[in-house]
This record gives structure tokens, sequence and C-alpha cells, in this order.
């Protein structure tokens, strides 16, 4: 059953009966043992996966800050709060060749809008004067969810 979800769910209006038949067992016993796996965090959360550009979001945008340790938590609370901000977390940094460590995704139709709101975000979380790069996306390699099951590596 693992391997069905990981694969994505059907595009349908009852996906939990689909998987229970492939899997010969009813739709409340797919929802059962997921939320055991839930429960027993075998499983961390389920959620959708976006595939901006097909909805006309080519101008996204990683942005990389470099903000001092004991604000990061602060910082990225905050930036959760804007609208337009799709992903944000922490990463070590590696000096002296890349100094941040806060990064944020914000996805776009126009890279002028994308830029504004960088800037917004900056402005709001008074950040201006923080060092940070914008790096658009120049080409898509992968977009699928978490895989734990050797079968559904499979492409």
């Amino acid at each position: 059953m693992i391997t069905a979800v990981e694969r994505g769910l059907p595009l349908c209006r009852r996906p939990f009966r689909e998987i229970g038949k492939q899997a010969g067992i009813s739709e409340s016993e797919v929802i059962a043992a997921l939320g055991r796996m839930a429960e027993s965090g075998i499983i961390s959360r389920m959620g959708v996966i976006v595939r901006h550009h097909e909805l006309g979001y080519r101008n996204n945008a990683m942005v990389v800050w470099d903000i001092p340790d004991e604000k990061a938590g602060e910082i990225g609370r905050r930036f959760k709060t804007f609208a337009f901000v799709t992903l944000c977390y922490r990463r070590k940094r590696r000096p002296p060749v890349w100094p941040y460590n806060l990064f944020c995704m914000v996805h776009g139709r126009e890279r002028d809008v994308v830029l504004a709101q960088v800037e917004e975000l900056a402005e709001g979380c008074g950040l201006k004067d923080m060092p940070r790069e914008v790096l658009f996306s120049g080409r898509r390699f992968k977009q699928r969810g978490a895989v734990y099951s050797p079968a559904a590596s499979v492409i």
C-alpha cells in the first residue's frame, strides 16, 4: 500500500478506495493504515506536489539569506506569514564559499513581481541590509515526493 501512495494518489473522487482495490482491502482499512503510519512516525505528512511550471509559474526563485544563527528561527517563522513564500528552511553554512543559512522559495509568473516580493519580504522582516542572493531556476530536473520502497522509485 505504501508503494501506491508514494506514486501519488489516483485523480478520482475516492482515491483511498482505488488504492484499497489495488491492495485488496477496503477504503476504510487504507485510511486506518495511513493513520497508524502517521501516528507511529512512518509517514510524517501527506501533501500535494504542485508542478508550478505547468500552471504558468516560470519565474521561480530560491532566495538565500545570511541571517545571524540566533535569529534564523524567528525570521523563518516571519517568512511563513507571507503568502508568496512557498517553502522555507535552514541549512548549514559552508564557508568561505557559501555563507547562507536560511532559504525560501518564491514562485511567480513574472520576474519583476518575484523581485518585488523579495523586497517586500526583506522590508517586512527588517532585512533590507542583510546579505542575500536571489537564484532564479533555469531548468527543472525532478519534481516528486519522498520514496521509501524500491518499487516506487521505478519510473
